[in-house]
């Protein structure tokens, strides 16, 4: 083989080929990881109200590790998203040293029992809040179910101008819901959003009207409901008044 000459040289180009690849990925090595390419600035940008400046830059200064070319964006992500109020980040890197970072909050609708809260797009979250807001109370994984019906008998209730403040969801898939006058609903299984509007017709010119306090209307019936007034009686008949 050494005095195949032909067979040398390619040997050698080999030899070459791979010191120079080396030689490129050990200059990319200490290029990328170079103290020359610090992360220099961060532009954090969003809508923010209940994330404070202050645990923007703490998580800015305590988790974002590396230089420009190394640090991780999907750890930096998440870091942030450990916020409590935080519901979105994207991270993108700038040339030549600056880190944009746009944060998206979660809106609250509603309590989760006293375990959380429920943002708009149906998501739990770990959050204090001192909004008065409506509390559910339904099976794991009914969060999202829960949101689009909450919202949705918000819209039915608003002619009677009234609103929920507590809603249920058993495991058997029957609503019920307090309103702001103290008025529990049962609604039940089935078609809840046509009983749900039967009540709302029925509530300005006839329930409403009654001198009488309601604390409870069942609106399982079909073609009716039936009504609880605590404060009712019965008017003496006549065999009475004798």
């Amino acid at each position: 083989m050494w005095d195949n000459h032909a067979v040398l040289r390619a040997v050698a180009n080999l030899l070459l080929t791979a010191s120079l690849l080396m030689l490129l990925y050990a200059g990319g090595y200490w290029l990328t990881h170079s103290p020359l390419f610090p992360v220099k600035r961060i532009h954090i940008a969003g809508q923010v109200a209940k994330v404070t400046p202050v645990q923007l830059k703490y998580i800015a200064q305590n988790e974002l590790t590396g230089t420009f070319f190394t640090l991780d964006i999907n750890k930096t992500r998440h870091a942030f998203e450990k916020l409590p109020w935080v519901s979105q980040v994207q991270v993108r890197r700038a040339w030549p040293d600056r880190l944009d970072i746009t944060v998206s909050e979660h809106v609250a609708l509603a309590r989760w029992g006293d375990q959380g809260l429920i943002s708009t797009t149906g998501r739990w979250f770990d959050a204090a809040s001192d909004q008065p807001l409506p509390v559910m109370y339904g099976p794991a994984a009914s969060e999202k179910e829960m949101m689009q019906a909450l919202q949705e008998f918000r819209q039915r209730l608003q002619p009677a101008r009234l609103q929920p403040v507590r809603l249920w969801l058993s495991e058997r898939r029957a609503w019920r819901m307090e309103l702001d006058n103290g008025v529990t609903l049962e609604l039940g299984r089935g078609p809840v959003a046509e009983r749900l509007t039967r009540f709302v017709d029925h509530w300005s010119h006839s329930l409403a009207t009654l001198p009488y306090r309601i604390t409870y209307v069942d609106l399982r019936y079909p073609n009716g409901f039936a009504v609880r007034m605590p404060d009712y009686k019965a008017p003496p008949t006549a065999t009475n008044k004798l």
